[in-house]
């Protein structure tokens, strides 16, 4: 225990051992640290200096380090079989290389050939099912002909009157004339288009008492008239022009009455003969009330109850603008609704002047039972009270400052000048006429041209008396238009013109608009207005609307037309058969003796009235969906046979709610054949397509060396008399299908988004339906509108560079369309599609429809359009406020949404595709 103790704690034990045997083992442990630095240090130090200096010596043999040559290195044997070797290696590695090489060439060829095979047969793929569904449309089109067991209507055949018209009984008095007892049917066969016969008025003496205004006007619009006829024998319809008569030189009644009787072809009663009395002034005379016109129609403005026979005879417009043109530009506009005055009347009657003046009867005393005779009187006291409460603007004069106008008795005569009472109509929201107090005179001239002036500057009509007979009023719904309240009511008058809203108030001025311009403003309006009456009544359809006759430019077709992928990728899906052989052109005039039957209010109700006869219209009723299985499929293709489907049955056929139709592409050009071709080509292998209808704007007529693309359906290129913009949208007689696609000859759209669009259209007929969406934006500073292309979440125009509307359209926009609008856009070489866009809207008070997100349509590379032009948008601007004067008000409507298809960003089953891949 003490030896370990001394130990531990460094005891000097046998002499201080232990100490000395840690001190030496220190120094020890020392030096060798110090040698192994040394090594670790020096020795690299020296080898990099020796390795980096004896090989810079300039005697090569002396180099230790350095490199030496292959023979050097070869001079001892085995190096030499190594070497060897080395080399043989060497070689075989370059012939493996090289075979390495030629397999990997022949690999990418092989895997070319593997590709235009997959390729192939998946163009094959695509080839048979679009061929499947081809026979299967053919099959379903041969199973409804075998289906068929009614043969095709054909047209009866025409029967023409003997020249000695045979008599039939005679009412018992002309006063009971209606057209089943005093019209002959058999002059008139519905096939036969409405022949009409006019007497020549200078060869009676009565012509020397026409108003020569009257006259002229009448042998003007005559001429130029589609039914009328120079062989008396075939005629439906004889006219004879009596009136208006000029005062100082009235002949007298029974010379008129004589040489009536003695016309050549009036057959002792006169039978289908009409009688026109027009009237140019509010005091026009009824010269023919003491007149025995037998069975002859009269139309006229002026008629006694006594006089008048319902259904038979016609209430006339006054012919104002006789031989002269209205000026639509200085129509105020319908815009504000609320004018200055609430409502205003002038007008003078000795009569109820001096009854009001002396007030001999109160309105207690009408309370108690005591009916006035003459409620002209009420109505004085009534308005007067209204004026003197000054609760709302209203101007009421029962005297006229200046002599009134000649009228008949009992009835309200017109004060001052016509331009003074327009004035004042301009500054009316209703406009009074106070039906005459004889209420055994059924309508009046001055009434009539009160109502005249009223519809003519936006001023609604307001007629106190129902007893009323207004002019055409058994086809036109003047309800629409106007206010008729039974005179008993007038106390009531003032609340219900402030009850009626801003909305009614537009939509009856805005109808007031279209009676006035379509039926009243010119006298050929009043002549067609007078015999579209009888027509109506006889059940005749209109002659049907003249074809833009396309005088086709010649060309060579033979060049194959190529496929764009990236204008037919549509992912997997077929987009649809190509029905090419033959083009299926839309059926025509299928409803043409049953709209005079069907839809005679709307006909004459809603533009462009009863004039025309359409080939089709995008109003034809739709039937329900079980129609197309029980007895009405023909022409339906429902998809999926009708059990519906996803992308592969919504590819096979078009479903919807009407029968099958293709489309017909109209496009504008003007020198620009590269860009032409290329967009005919993007064509070739487009789903239902019927034709496409190339119109070739420029007087230098195409290349002779050109070579068309051939694309599997007819190309027509049509020459145009001068260039035009108004030419896109001629109803040219190449184009035999309700839809077109307008587009032009740069627009740059895939497949499937043109079919997308023509599925939409499809629902949505009386629309435009496209692809770039505009509108148009409120001018606060100028108080205007502009014309704006920016991205917008509201839009109203869709640009018909690209889009669908119906053929309905292009023979409104060039035969009805105020004249006015088709010239700013000749002037200005602009503002056509703004036009077209304003029309539908006119027509249907619907916005457009876009499809898909595009906004623009331009292919990149083209040459620059017109539309880059920096005059371009100030251009536009004007176009749209000059159509809004033109119109009266601004047509266009907003819509905030667009239109995808239904499957779009819809998770779908493995086993289900969806309708459109990228739409």
């Amino acid at each position: 225990m003490t030896g370990y103790t001394m130990l531990r704690n460094g005891g000097v034990g046998n002499g201080g051992q232990p100490w000395m045997l840690r001190w030496s083992s220190r120094i020890r442990l020392t030096w060798l640290s110090f040698t192994l630095f040394i090594i670790l240090v020096f020795f690299p130090l020296i080898a990099h200096y020796y390795l980096t200096t004896i090989d810079d010596a300039d005697d090569a043999g002396k180099r230790i380090f350095g490199p030496r040559t292959g023979n050097e290195l070869c001079e001892v044997k085995h190096v030499q079989d190594l070497c060897r070797i080395r080399e043989s290696v060497s070689e075989e590695l370059l012939q493996l290389e090289a075979k390495r090489q030629e397999l990997n060439s022949e690999i990418a060829k092989l895997n070319l050939k593997i590709e235009a095979c997959k390729k192939s047969i998946e163009n094959a793929k695509q080839d048979l099912l679009q061929l499947k569904n081809v026979i299967s449309q053919t099959e379903h089109s041969y199973k409804e002909l075998m289906a068929q067991n009614q043969p095709k209507l054909s047209l009866p055949i025409r029967l023409l009157p003997e020249k000695d018209d045979s008599n039939f009984p005679l009412p018992k008095s002309h006063r009971n004339c209606r057209l089943h007892n005093c019209f002959d049917y058999s002059r008139c066969p519905l096939t036969s288009g409405f022949p009409v016969y006019v007497y020549n008025s200078d060869q009676y003496q009565f012509a020397s008492s026409l108003d020569p205004l009257v006259k002229q006007a009448f042998e003007s619009t005559v001429r130029t008239n589609m039914y009328v006829t120079e062989n008396a024998n075939i005629a439906c319809i004889y006219i004879i022009l009596v009136g208006e008569i000029q005062e100082p030189v009235m002949p007298k009644p029974t010379e008129i009455e004589q040489q009536l009787h003695t016309l050549p072809y009036w057959r002792s009663d006169g039978h289908n003969h009409l009688i026109i009395n027009l009237s140019r002034k509010s005091e026009t005379q009824n010269f023919l009330y003491n007149i025995s016109t037998g069975r002859a129609m009269i139309a006229q403005s002026t008629f006694y109850d006594v006089q008048y026979r319902p259904g038979f005879d016609i209430v006339a417009s006054p012919l104002v603008h006789a031989m002269s043109e209205p000026n639509f530009l200085k129509i105020p506009p319908q815009v504000p609704v609320k004018r200055k005055y609430l409502f205003s009347f002038q007008g003078e009657k000795v009569e109820s002047l001096r009854s009001s003046l002396q007030e001999v009867r109160s309105f207690e005393e009408e309370i108690e039972g005591n009916a006035p005779a003459d409620y002209d009187d009420r109505i004085i006291t009534t308005l007067k009270a209204v004026q003197d409460s000054k609760l709302d603007f209203v101007l009421v004069e029962f005297t006229c400052k200046n002599q009134p106008k000649a009228s008949l008795p009992t009835e309200w005569a017109l004060c001052g000048e016509r331009e003074d009472r327009l004035e004042l109509l301009k500054l009316s929201t209703f406009a009074l006429i106070i039906t005459p107090g004889d209420t055994h005179l059924v309508i009046s001239a001055g009434c009539v041209m009160r109502l005249f002036e009223a519809l003519e500057v936006g001023a609604i009509p307001v007629i106190l008396g129902e007893q009323v007979q207004l002019p055409y009023h058994d086809v036109i719904r003047w309800n629409e238009a106007a206010l008729i309240i039974p005179k008993p009511r007038i106390t009531e008058v003032h609340f219900l013109l402030r009850s009626i809203s801003d909305n009614d108030l537009l939509a009856m001025r805005r109808q007031g608009r279209f009676l006035w311009e379509t039926y009243f403003s010119t006298s050929e309006t009043v002549f067609n207005t007078v015999l579209a009456i009888i027509r109506t009544r006889i059940q005749i359809p209109a002659i049907p609307i003249r074809e833009e006759m396309a005088v086709e430019i010649p060309h060579r077709s033979g060049k194959a037309a190529g496929t764009d992928p990236n204008m037919a990728d549509n992912g997997d899906l077929d987009l649809g058969p190509v029905e090419t052989e033959p083009p299926y052109s839309s059926p025509k005039y299928l409803r043409n003796f049953t709209l005079t039957a069907m839809d005679i209010y709307r006909n004459w109700n809603s533009a462009p009235g009863p004039f025309h006869l359409f080939p089709h219209t995008p109003f034809d009723p739709i039937l329900p969906s079980e129609a197309k299985f029980l007895g009405s499929g023909t022409g339906f293709r429902p998809i999926g046979g009708g059990a519906g489907g996803s992308g592969k049955e919504f590819q096979a056929a078009l479903g919807g709610n009407v029968p099958r139709e293709q489309f017909t592409v109209v496009m504008l050009t003007y020198e620009r054949e590269e860009v032409l071709m290329n967009s005919l080509e993007r064509l070739n292998g487009l789903p239902y397509l019927n034709k496409v209808v190339v119109v070739w704007n420029s007087p230098k007529l195409p290349s002779e060396d050109l070579l068309w693309p051939d694309i599997g359906v007819p190309i027509v290129v049509v020459r145009t008399e001068k260039n035009s913009l108004n030419n896109r949208f001629l109803p040219w007689d190449e184009i035999e299908t309700e839809a077109i696609l307008s587009i032009d000859d740069d627009a740059h759209l895939r497949h499937d988004e043109i079919m997308f669009g023509f599925r939409v259209w499809r629902e949505a007929r009386d629309r435009i339906v496209g692809f770039p969406g505009r509108y148009h934006a409120w001018d606060i500073p100028h108080q205007s509108w502009l014309y704006n292309s920016n991205y917008s979440c509201e839009l109203s125009m869709v640009l018909t560079g690209a889009a669908f509307f119906h053929k309905y359209y292009a023979y409104l926009y060039s035969y009805v369309m105020p004249q006015a609008i088709r010239d700013m856009v000749d002037d200005y070489i602009n503002c056509e599609d703004i036009a077209m866009n304003f029309l539908v809207s006119h027509i249907t008070r619907k916005p457009p429809i876009k499809v898909t997100s595009r906004w623009t349509f331009r292919c990149p590379g083209c040459p620059q359009a017109l539309s880059h032009d920096d005059s371009h948008f100030h251009e536009r601007h004007k176009c749209i406020n000059f159509f809004v004067k033109v119109y009266g008000y601004m047509p266009l409507l907003y819509t905030q949404f667009r239109v995808d298809s239904v499957l779009f960003k819809t998770r779908l089953p493995h086993d289900k595709t969806k309708c459109f891949k990228f739409i």
